[in-house]
């Protein structure tokens, strides 16, 4: 504080003013300025003119500095023109430290009206970084309320805007409770929430806070902001914080962004436009990034604020000593895996929690250290990233669409990487999805959707099934069929789930309160029944196409499996709108997926059907007489069809194939039997081609008859060796072939 007040001697200021000038000097010339502080300036065309704007800025920042006592703007051309030559550079390319410093302290010393203020606060627009150290003095003024309470709101929505641009952090880490005491001001209490929240560790955590903050919530009522910053404790001290909080809260925090982000975004699309070279001015790196500050500049690991040279220092001390200084890991020096496991209980991840998605190694720890705080802090960052850049929710993003693709593929390579889907992720769907035209980032919004964490079917239902289906039915086949791939995922991400979890109770002998078995069963049972639904109005709008019949029947090869291979008591058939478009398909390939699939169906129920009988263990759930019904009747059409060629008098399924003699004669069809066996199905006939022409090279009448007796049996082995194992399994497995005689006798009559 007595240093801020020093600054006020009418020495001081020349002082500054000197060190000013040569620092801006060496900044328009390309030079050093210092540590930490260094930008360097692209010779382009056009220098004369950027010699023309960095002499007037130098003059007007040295205006700023001069001024002491308080000066009106009204009829003060001087003024006006200099507060003109700030806005005006700054919206062009930004202004560098030096020239944040000096306008900060002058914006909050009070020395102009709030009007002055509140223009030269707009124009803190950084083109590097910001200096700590200026932040730092900053906050000693508003210590002293030289300025109006507008402005000190004003200067926190800058702060948290420009949080990540910071250099360091550590000497706001120490201003923790400096910023703490702010929360008396009902007016600031949000926004000085949401800067503690990001400035919150576990060392920060306190009983006297978490009681200020309990007294302030009473006073208040239950405030988004506060249950924020409580959540934030109770993660890191739950012993603190007894109190219940709501699990889940859309949006913890207002967008306090202002006008900066609009015009920082607008400085990196245009040094990007010019030159590589100037995009050094931007967050002082050489390599191509993005305009987006919410996430493309925070990929990389920021270098710590921590002293690097302690970690070498003093090395033959004892272990106790080693175990202090190494209790802050720096991120930044983490480069390989043996150093993850020396460190990984002494590691602080990053204020930028976007450097997390691309860092394997701080993933690991993620997946290892289950510290809820790094969850709700990611979640946090990435909700409002989200919320912010989405390009067919927010006006003007259009034009910045493959940056959002790339930022969404970031964000769906991290979920998969840890296996797990993201909160702030599913929030962001539900909210936009009613948005979306189906078209922006297409595969990317699609592979988001198939890591949805579980939820109950009503939320399920109202944000993701009644908006999709919409969409499905008016879309691309491509489109349909990209869809079904993506809740085909989902569900296996749903069973995948449920057997870690029931790993994981097995293991700890602690049940788990998350999601009770009956409730993934019921969520899981509306996936598939939402499914079979689109899947079958999808087939009539289409016309039964293989390529998105592929897509449906692939779905349903994860749904027969569920009992056996997910441990789920979970069955359900595909509607008949499926069945049997892929029973009377024209192409092997779906037939033969059928054939796989029911008899994966069967192998499931059977054990199922054994482990109900045996009664080695109460089941819970048991299949509906409903299941088994409907696994008959399209096991029957199935054998009637391929093997014994009855499908039209057996089939009994309400939507099946059952037809009257009678009817059928008036087709003039005479072999209309036999037409749907493996011979004459007209998925198989090609097959059956092939073979009479192996079997009888010198017969071109293709003569079907042929194929009985012995013949049946080379057909079938001729079959299998055509890679149709589906079909193999399903003939061996539901298909009583009781002899030679039998096989022979079979064939003669279904020939």
């Amino acid at each position: 504080m007595q240093r801020r007040q020093s600054s006020k001697t009418p020495k001081q200021p020349s002082q500054v003013h000197h060190k000013t000038q040569t620092d801006l000097s060496a900044w328009r010339k390309g030079g050093r300025i210092g540590p930490e502080k260094s930008v360097q300036y692209h010779q382009s065309p056009d220098n004369q003119e950027n010699d023309t704007n960095q002499d007037s800025l130098e003059q007007a920042l040295s205006y700023f500095e001069k001024v002491q006592d308080c000066v009106s703007l009204k009829k003060n051309n001087v003024l006006q023109k200099h507060l003109a030559t700030v806005e005006s550079i700054a919206l062009q390319r930004g202004l560098p430290p030096e020239g944040i410093d000096v306008l900060l302290n002058v914006a909050l010393s009070g020395k102009f009206a709030d009007t002055v203020n509140t223009r030269l606060l707009k124009s803190l627009i950084p083109a590097s970084v910001v200096p700590e150290s200026s932040v730092v003095s900053s906050v000693s003024w508003l210590c002293v309320s030289k300025c109006s309470g507008n402005i000190q709101l004003l200067f926190l929505r800058w702060l948290i805007t420009v949080f990540d641009f910071i250099d360091h952090k550590e000497q706001l880490h120490a201003l923790y409770g400096i910023f703490f005491s702010f929360l008396q001001d009902e007016k600031m209490c949000p926004y000085v929430c949401h800067l503690l929240y990001l400035l919150t560790r576990k060392e920060s955590v306190k009983p006297f806070r978490v009681r200020r903050l309990l007294d302030l919530q009473s006073k208040m009522g239950m405030q988004s902001h506060l249950q924020a910053l409580l959540s934030l404790y109770k993660l890191f001290c739950p012993e603190l914080v007894t109190i219940a909080l709501p699990g889940k809260t859309k949006t913890y925090f207002k967008n306090s962004e202002g006008p900066w982000k609009a015009a920082i975004n607008t400085i990196r699309q245009r040094n990007q436009e010019k030159s590589p070279v100037s995009q050094v001015l931007f967050l002082c790196t050489a390599q191509p990034r993005s305009r987006k500050r919410k996430w493309n500049t925070q990929l990389i690991i920021p270098a710590s604020s921590t002293n690097k040279n302690n970690l070498e220092e003093d090395k033959e001390q004892n272990h106790v000593d080693l175990y202090c200084m190494n209790e802050c890991f720096p991120v930044e020096q983490l480069q390989t895996f043996s150093q993850l496991l020396q460190n990984i209980h002494h590691l602080e991840f990053p204020s930028q929690m976007g450097s997390v998605l691309t860092n394997p190694l701080l993933l690991h720890y993620m997946n290892c250290i289950k510290d809820e705080s790094i969850y709700l802090r990611l979640y946090y960052w990435m909700g409002q990233t989200l919320q912010e850049e989405c390009t067919w929710c927010v006006a003007d993003n259009n034009k910045y669409e493959e940056e959002f693709k790339v930022f969404l593929e970031t964000v769906y390579k991290t979920e998969c990487f840890l296996q797990e889907g993201f909160s702030s992720c599913e929030e962001f769907l539900y909210k936009s999805l009613p948005l979306w035209d189906g078209c922006c980032c297409q595969s990317q919004v699609l592979r988001l959707l198939s890591w949805i964490p579980l939820s109950s079917f009503s939320e399920t239902k109202s944000h993701l099934y009644d908006p999709m289906a919409q969409l499905f039915f008016t879309s691309s086949l491509y489109f349909k069929c990209s869809f079904l791939e993506s809740l085909k995922e989902l569900l296996q991400n749903w069973l995948n789930w449920h057997v870690i979890h029931l790993d994981s109770e097995s293991d700890s002998q602690v049940p788990s309160l998350t999601t009770t078995l009956s409730e993934l069963v019921n969520v899981v049972a509306e996936l598939i029944h939402f499914v079979g639904w689109i899947s079958t109005v999808a087939l009539r709008l289409e016309s039964n196409p293989t390529f998105l019949l592929y897509f449906i029947l692939d779905f349903y090869e994860t749904v027969c499996d569920m009992y056996l291979k997910y441990n789920l008591p979970l069955l359900i058939m595909p509607p008949a709108g499926v069945f049997y478009p892929a029973l009377l398909s024209m192409d092997s390939v779906s037939l033969n997926q059928l054939c796989y699939i029911m008899y994966r169906y069967r192998t499931n129920l059977v054990a199922a059907k054994e482990n109900e009988l045996s009664k080695k263990k109460m089941l819970q759930f048991k299949f509906s007489r409903q299941t088994y019904q409907e696994y008959n009747q399209y096991i029957t059409a199935m054998v009637g069809c391929l093997w014994t060629s009855s499908a039209f008098q057996k089939d009994v399924h309400p939507q099946g194939l059952h037809m009257e003699d009678e009817l059928l004669k008036k087709t003039r069809e005479q072999e209309f039997k036999t037409s749907f066996n493996i011979v004459y199905h007209p998925a198989m006939m090609g097959y059956a081609v092939l073979f009479l022409q192996q079997a009888w090279p010198g017969d071109t009448t293709f003569n079907f008859n042929l194929i009985k007796g012995k013949k049946w049996n080379w057909y079938l082995e001729y079959l299998y060796a055509q890679g149709l194992k589906g079909l193999k399994v399903f003939i061996e497995s539901s298909i009583n072939r009781v002899s030679q005689t039998s096989q022979s006798n079979a064939g003669n009559v279904q020939a």
